[in-house]
C-alpha cells in the first residue's frame, strides 16, 4: 500500500510538472471573447472575417441605437455567416439602447473588445474597456487630435495597470511589395545605407490616395453621414495617415524602440479639402441632402472635407514625408499606394497607377552614379528568392529593375485584417506585446496629431 501511494504521488508530481511545462510552452490560452462596441465602420467586421482558434463564435454587440452603420455591420457578418466556403459561424448577441455603455461594462461578456466607427468617441471608448480590465483591438486611428493622443498615453498606463493588451490594427504591413521593399533595402549590395535626405528629397516617403466609393467585400460600402464630418471622423493626415507613418517606422527601424519625444522632429505640415457634390454625397450614404452638423463645411452645394495633406518630419535623424489624398473614385474602384526609400546604391519605389493596372508593383532604380549588370543584381536578390519562392527580377526601361510577384503572394486587403488578428491572439495568449509595438504606437500618434495641429496653424 505504501508502494502504491508513493507511486501515485510521483506520478501527480509528474502531471503537475507536466502541466507546468505546457503552459509555459503555450502561454495563456483562456478562452477569447469578443465584444463589438459601436460598430460604425467596415473594419470592425473585417477581424472576423474569419474565425480563429481559441476564439468564442458568441460575439456580443452593444450599439447606442439600430442604425443603418449597426445593420450594415450584421449583414456582413451574416455574409461571412452564409458564405459556402468556410463559413464563419459567428453567433451574434445585439444590445442597443442609450445605456449600452453601462450593460458593456455591467455584463462584461467579453475579454476582448473591438472598436472601429466614430474616431472621436474611440480613445474614449478604449479607456473605458482597459478601465474594466478589457482587452482592446482598435481599428486606426486611435487619437485624431492633441487631447485624444493625452488621453491614448493614459490608456497604456491604465493598461500596464490592469495587465490587458492595447493594440491597433496595422494591415498595411502585410501587402507584399511593402514587405519586399523593406527586406531589398536590407541587401547592402542593392540598397547601400539608408540615406537621411533632406525636406525637398527625403529619404522615405510614404504615399495614398484612398476613395469615397469602393466596393468591400463585393458590395459597395455605405459611408455613415459623419464619416465626411472631420471632428468626428479626423482630417486625413491624422487618419489614413497613422498607415503611413506606422509603415515608415516599420521599414527603417523594425523592432527598435522609438522615443517620440526625442527621436521625432515636426517641420511643416499642410492640409487642404476634396470638394465632395450633394449628388455624390448621397451617393455614398444614401442621405438627400447634407446634414446639420455639415453645414459650416458647404460652399455652394458642395461640402468641403479636409481629406488631403502632407507631413514633413525627421525619424531618428532622418527626412521622411508622408501625403494622403481623398478622391472619390478612380477607374478601378480601389484605394492605391506609393512609396519611395532611397538608399546610397538604389532607391525602391511603390508604385499603383494606370501603367501598373492598379497593383502595387515595386521597382529597383539605381541611384545615380551607381549601375548593376545582370549578373550582380540576381546574385545580391538571391536571398530573396530563397525567402520567398517564384520572386524574379525583370529589367524594366533602360535602368531600373521589377520585382515580379506571383499572385499566390497577393492577399488583399480585406485579408490583412486576419493577420493582424492572428498577430494579436498570439500577444493575448502571450500576455504581452513586444515594446517596441507600444513605441510605435505612441511615436505615429505622436506624429499625425502634431502634424494636424501645425497644419492648421499653418493655414492662411
Amino acid at each position: 500500500m505504501k508502494q502504491l501511494r508513493k507511486t501515485v504521488n510521483n506520478l501527480m508530481t509528474i502531471a503537475a510538472a507536466l502541466l507546468i511545462i505546457i503552459s509555459a510552452c503555450t502561454g495563456n490560452r483562456k478562452e477569447i471573447r469578443i465584444v463589438t462596441l459601436d460598430p460604425g465602420h467596415f473594419h470592425a467586421a473585417l477581424v472576423q472575417k474569419t474565425s480563429h482558434r481559441g476564439v468564442s463564435k458568441d460575439v456580443y454587440v452593444y450599439a447606442p441605437d439600430d442604425s443603418q452603420e449597426l445593420r450594415q455591420h450584421i449583414s456582413t457578418i451574416n455574409s461571412y455567416n452564409t458564405r459556402a466556403d468556410n463559413p464563419a459561424g459567428w453567433n451574434l448577441t445585439i444590445y442597443t439602447g442609450s445605456d449600452f455603455l453601462d450593460r458593456f461594462i455591467a455584463e462584461k461578456k467579453g475579454n476582448l473588445m473591438i472598436t472601429a466607427g466614430n474616431n472621436l468617441k474611440k480613445t474614449g471608448y478604449i479607456q473605458l474597456a482597459l478601465s474594466a480590465g478589457i482587452n482592446v483591438l482598435a481599428d486606426k486611428p486611435a487619437a485624431i487630435n492633441g487631447e485624444n493622443f493625452k488621453a491614448l498615453e493614459e490608456c497604456f498606463n491604465i493598461a500596464r495597470q490592469n495587465d490587458v493588451l492595447l493594440y491597433d490594427i496595422m494591415t498595411e504591413r502585410f501587402e507584399i511589395t511593402t514587405i519586399l521593399q523593406r527586406e531589398i533595402s536590407l541587401i547592402t549590395d542593392i540598397y547601400g545605407h539608408q540615406t537621411t535626405g533632406s525636406a525637398i528629397q527625403p529619404g522615405i516617403e510614404k504615399g495614398s490616395v484612398h476613395l469615397f466609393k469602393k466596393e468591400v467585400s463585393g458590395k459597395p460600402v455605405i459611408r455613415p453621414a459623419w464619416f465626411f464630418d472631420v471632428e468626428q471622423q479626423g482630417e486625413a493626415i491624422a487618419d489614413v495617415a497613422v498607415h503611413l507613418v506606422d509603415l515608415v517606422q516599420w521599414a527603417m527601424f523594425n523592432k527598435q524602440s522609438i522615443d517620440y519625444l526625442e527621436d521625432i522632429d515636426m517641420i511643416d505640415a499642410s492640409h487642404y479639402p476634396t470638394h465632395i457634390s450633394a449628388a455624390q454625397f448621397e451617393e455614398v450614404t444614401g442621405v438627400a441632402s447634407f446634414p446639420v452638423f455639415l453645414k459650416k463645411y458647404v460652399d455652394s452645394d458642395t461640402l468641403k472635407v479636409y481629406a488631403n495633406g502632407e507631413i514633413n518630419y525627421r525619424i531618428k535623424g532622418i527626412h521622411a514625408r508622408v501625403t494622403v489624398n481623398w478622391d472619390f473614385t478612380n477607374p478601378a474602384g480601389r484605394d492605391t499606394h506609393r512609396s519611395i526609400m532611397r538608399g546610397s546604391r538604389a532607391n525602391l519605389v511603390i508604385k499603383q497607377g494606370e501603367e501598373e493596372n492598379y497593383t502595387p508593383t515595386l521597382y529597383i532604380e539605381p541611384s545615380p552614379g551607381t549601375s548593376f549588370s545582370g549578373k550582380d543584381i540576381r546574385t545580391a536578390f538571391d536571398v530573396i528568392e530563397r525567402k520567398y519562392p517564384g520572386m524574379t527580377l525583370e529589367p524594366y526601361g533602360s535602368r531600373q529593375w521589377k520585382v515580379v510577384v506571383p499572385e499566390s503572394y497577393r492577399t488583399g486587403h480585406e485579408d490583412h485584417f486576419g493577420k493582424v488578428m492572428e498577430f494579436f491572439i498570439s500577444c493575448l495568449h502571450n500576455g504581452k506585446i513586444p515594446k517596441w509595438e507600444t513605441d510605435f504606437m505612441l511615436a505615429k500618434y505622436f506624429v499625425t496629431t502634431q502634424a494636424l495641429e501645425s497644419a492648421k496653424n499653418s493655414q492662411p
